[in-house]
Order: structure tokens, then sequence, then C-alpha cells
């Protein structure tokens, strides 16, 4: 018999690449933290002796969610600010309390609370781009949770930079050179829209990841009032002026594109940029609905994210998995418009070749990082199954996921987190906010 460090077996695997697969009564393999083998149960018993052997009977097991974009530190202002339009949300709430509370220690359990529940949901590898990237980079690192960390870039002073310059030269120094061959962190760099970066600074991004060869991360086209701001500005539209600044290529990933012309798609289409579409977000700041139907059908790869919690509030991917389902439909007027196989693989696959991880991650494929989770569909909200993939887009509770791998580690096990203590984040979490709390009442 061959020997294996851990062997899962369960009543569905679904691969997502081949595209529409569940394979029955299968089990995968994993060794040194990768998957070694994609198997039948029957002959996975015979042929393999496992270090560990897990049984989840009732599961389906699938390639863990990939988040492509968030603000993981932005947990700790969940609900501060609802109920607000993107901008008066932005500069009338959010920005101020970032300038205020923002630090090292603000971010490390921001995104600490990220992660823990990020993981409890099925994820094990987001996106995320937010100040200090570098603390972002090290919880990450420290929870083993797979991780993009993209460099903010800003023309006005943070906590944690003064102008665009320093912004890309900290960037570089703490997260692209001390992470470049890490198993588990990547990173990009993250204009964070036109209209806070000048043509100069995107000039001499685009040249700086040229030389690191790192995608660019942007939120772009997000609302209509983004656009209408832009054109009283430049008299371009952001696209048009991205373009003429050369940055309207493959390397650029395009976060929200919710207002874009069908001229726009075809052009992002024939550039190689792809998209990731944040539903819930949109949906709670009015910001509309993206075109996810027609970009797919024009070749473009449209991956999913959460976007930061103060504007979600969740980071629930299977809860964006059934929304881009069904406004795919609603948009397109057509129920046949986004499937349950492909809205799965856009949590999955999708989101790792956005990412450019797909070689790593994304499926169920020999070779790839074990990043996995099993969820349990005997409960009375899934069943009966006559289609697990339709059952996982349009059934499931995040808290139906019980167990998650990243690299073949047991993160979480039978629904709780195996490795990090949930009191103490949910300690830390209530600290920042009687903190906050009381500066608000004493300046009320």
């Amino acid at each position: 018999m061959q020997h294996c460090d851990t062997l899962i077996l369960a009543g569905w695997c679904i691969p997502v690449e081949p595209h529409g697969i569940v394979l029955d009564d299968h089990a995968v393999a994993i060794t040194d933290g990768r998957i070694v083998d994609l198997l039948p149960a029957a002959d996975a018993r015979s042929l393999y002796a496992a270090g560990t052997t897990i049984e989840r009977p009732g599961h389906a097991l699938i390639p863990g969610f990939v988040n492509a974009h968030t603000h993981a530190a932005m947990t700790l202002l969940r609900g501060l600010a609802d109920d607000l339009p993107l901008e008066r949300w932005l500069k009338e709430s959010i920005w101020p309390a970032e300038n205020r509370w923002v630090g090292t220690e603000f971010v490390r359990d921001g995104t600490r609370l990220a992660i823990a529940e990020m993981l409890l949901s099925g994820c094990t590898c987001f996106s995320d781009q937010y100040f200090y990237p570098e603390i972002v980079a090290e919880t990450a690192e420290n929870m083993h949770m797979r991780a993009v960390v993209a460099t903010p870039v800003l023309e006005f002073a943070s906590p944690w930079a003064n102008n665009a310059a320093e912004y890309l030269s900290k960037g570089t120094e703490l997260v692209h050179d001390r992470f470049a061959e890490h198993a588990l962190i990547s990173s990009a760099f993250a204009p964070h829209s036109t209209g806070t970066v000048s043509d100069e600074s995107f000039t001499a991004l685009r040249v700086l990841a040229d030389q690191l060869d790192k995608p660019i991360q942007l939120h772009l086209h997000e609302s209509a009032q983004e656009i209408e701001d832009a054109l009283a500005a430049t008299g371009e539209r952001p696209i048009d002026r991205l373009e003429r600044l050369g940055l309207i290529n493959s390397s650029l990933l395009a976060v929200h594109a919710v207002h874009l012309t069908d001229e726009e798609i075809s052009r992002f289409a024939a550039a190689g940029v792809q998209v990731v579409h944040c539903p819930n977000s949109n949906l709670k700041l009015a910001d509309g609905v993206a075109k996810v139907a027609q970009m797919q059908a024009n070749g473009i790869v449209v991956a999913l994210g959460t976007d930061g919690a103060a504007s979600n509030n969740l980071l629930n991917m299977p809860g964006e998995m059934r929304s881009a389902a069904l406004l795919a439909k609603t948009k397109a007027n057509d129920a046949t418009a986004m499937p349950a196989a492909s809205a799965l693989r856009m949590a999955t696959f999708d989101g790792a070749s956005a990412l450019g991880l797909a070689d790593q991650v994304g499926s169920l494929q020999s070779g790839k990082w074990a990043d996995l989770c099993a969820i349990d569909l005997t409960r009375l909200n899934s069943q009966p199954v006559y289609d697990p993939i339709s059952q996982l887009v349009y059934a499931i509770h995040a808290n139906q996921v019980r167990d998650v791998w990243v690299a073949g580690r047991h993160q979480v096990e039978n629904g709780e987190l195996s490795q990090t203590s949930e009191a103490d984040i949910v300690r830390r979490s209530s600290e920042w906010r009687d903190r906050i709390n009381a500066k608000l009442t004493q300046e009320a």
C-alpha cells in the first residue's frame, strides 16, 4: 500500500475542474500539504495507508472558497456606518474612522477576526487591500491562511504612508520583497480608485508592477457617481483614462465593474482584464448590478469577493455565491444565465485564476495544494439531495461548513476552529467596540 498523510472520504467530491462534475463516494489523498490522488473511496481504502483517515458521508468535498476582494481589518468597523450611499459612507464615516483608529494593533486584530470568519465559512484564500499590508501578511502567515496581500496606493496621507511614492516603496520592501517566495502569501498592488491616484503615480505604479511582475487590483466603475466625478474632473471615463496610461491589460483586476458599457466589456475581454464581482456589497451600497453573464459570455474571468465587512456586512462566500447566481439571472432576464456549476466555479477556480493562483489552488487536482472544505448536506434545509452542486449554491448556510484544510492543515474541524482561539478573537473585538464607542459618546 502507498502512504499518504491524510485520506478524506466524502459522499461527493466536486473537483470544479473539469466543470460540473460530481464524483459519488470518492476520496482525496493528501501528502505534504498537496493533493496526490482523487479516486473512488473503495479504491482509496485498498491503495492507501493513511496517517489520518477522515470519513464524511453526506458531505460534499470541494475546493476551498476564494474571496477575491476584501479589506479584512475593516471587520472591526462592521455595522459602524450602515445604510449610507457609497460616497457618504466613505467620506463621512469610514475614512474619518480609519484616520483615527487604524494602526498595527487594529489591523492585526481585525485581520484575525476576518480570517477566522472566512475559515468557518469555507474560505481558504483571500485577497486583501488595506493599510499595513505587512501586518495582514504576517497575520495570514501566523494563522496558516492563503492570502494575496495588495499594497494600497493613494495620493493622500494615511496612518501607514504619506504619499503615493511612500506607499509604493514601503509595499515593495515590506510585502513584495519579504514574502516573495512564500508558499501561502503572494502580493499585488492596489491603487484605491482612479479618483485617488494621479496620472504620475499610475505611471510609476505601472512601471514598478511590470518590473516585479505583479498584478494591479483597483476599484473601478463601482458607482455611477464615480464616473460622473471622473468626467467632471478629467473629461474621461475612468476606463478611458486607465487605457491612456497603459493599465488596461491582463495584469489588471477590476473590482466591482458594475457600470460598464457593452463596448467597455468588449475592451476588457480583448485586453484580458479580469473582474471581481462583489454582489452583496454592491446591493447594500445601492451601486447597481454588474453584467456578469455578459462579461462571462465575452470570455472575461469573473471572480467573487465579499468586499469589506463594513460594507457587506459578512465575509460569507456561500452567501455571495447564491447572490451572484440569482442576480445574474435577474440582470440578464434569463434563468439559465448563471447555472449553479458556474457560480461554484466563480467562487473557487475563477477566483484562483483571477489572482494568478489557478495552477496552485481552486480545484481538486493532483499536485495542487490541499485547500479544501467539506460541507454537510444532511441538514434539513439541504435535503433531499438531487444535485449536490445546486444544493451548495442555492440551499446551504455557512454553518454547514464542517471541515476546512489549508495546504493540508486541518483548520476547521467539525465546525470549530482547530488552530485558533475564537474566544480570544471575540474578546479583542469587544475591546475595540468599547474603545470606539467610548470615543463616539465623548464626541456626541
